[in-house]
């Protein structure tokens, strides 16, 4: 029989994802780690293995180390037309890794994201997709309130306001607004991808500068624009009717 694989990010929707598809079939559950991401979501990773009451298989690329600043120091690359090396490395080369052809793959793409779905599977249609959030209407904000509900801590990231759990800094988010946020809450990682800008003379975000959109600017200069504000920091967490209704599956 084939494979039910459920690729876990430690988010709020690949988790909803994940436990509405073992309503339906026994599912091997899969994170690709990164290291930069929250500490917190070691925490949050325990805590799904007990609502899903089963172990989380965890891959890696150790070539990278698992870390992105690896594969920018070995790609000489941050993001841009070519999309980011690190979700490559450390995302989609792992998956490629332990796919097999008869597998059927589960992921979290909320209602919002039917382009992205798209997107994926005119890239990859030797996948077989299963998309049970947005079968079931379901948002990133029903997400969050169904992970509260089930009574597990939301992830820090989000309790930091962000949209999404992804690394602290990530090199594929163009928003100054967000890498202000970024700047005030991890000034680390925010000044470690500074160095990277400087070397490999890139430029991630873009904003309207002198009314020309879309202008790139250095993480240097966010500061400089009055109009940057740092990003709402209030989570977005509400269960509507398809939320509800799609509580009553697993409850």
């Amino acid at each position: 029989m084939s494979r039910v694989v459920s690729w876990f990010s430690c988010g709020a929707a690949s988790a909803v994802a994940t436990k509405l598809a073992l309503t339906e079939s026994p599912v091997e559950i899969v994170y690709c780690e990164v290291k930069e991401e929250h500490p917190d979501n070691k925490r949050f990773l325990k805590d799904c293995e007990e609502w899903f009451g089963q172990e989380i298989k965890i891959l890696g690329n150790d070539k990278y180390d698992r870390s992105i600043y690896k594969v920018f120091e070995k790609r000489k690359y941050l993001a841009g037309i070519a999309g980011a090396p690190c979700t490559l490395e450390l995302k989609k080369n792992v998956r490629k890794e332990f796919e097999r052809p008869d597998d059927i793959q589960v992921f979290g793409y909320t209602s919002e994201e039917q382009n992205r779905v798209d997107r994926f599977i005119d890239a990859n249609n030797d996948v077989d997709i299963r998309v049970p959030l947005i079968d079931r209407g379901l948002t990133k904000a029903d997400c969050l309130a169904m992970i509260q509900d089930a009574g597990i801590e939301l992830p820090e990231m989000y309790k930091l306001g962000y949209k999404n759990n992804n690394c602290r800094g990530c090199c594929k988010a163009s928003s100054p607004a967000y890498w202000l946020k970024i700047k005030q809450d991890f000034p680390d990682e925010f000044q470690r991808m500074v160095k990277y800008e400087e070397a490999f003379n890139a430029c991630i975000t873009k904003t309207t500068v002198d009314g020309v959109a879309d202008t790139r600017i250095k993480l240097t200069d966010i500061e400089n624009y009055p109009h940057i504000k740092p990003m709402d920091d209030t989570p977005d967490i509400q269960c509507g009717i398809f939320c509800h209704l799609a509580e009553q599956e697993y409850l």
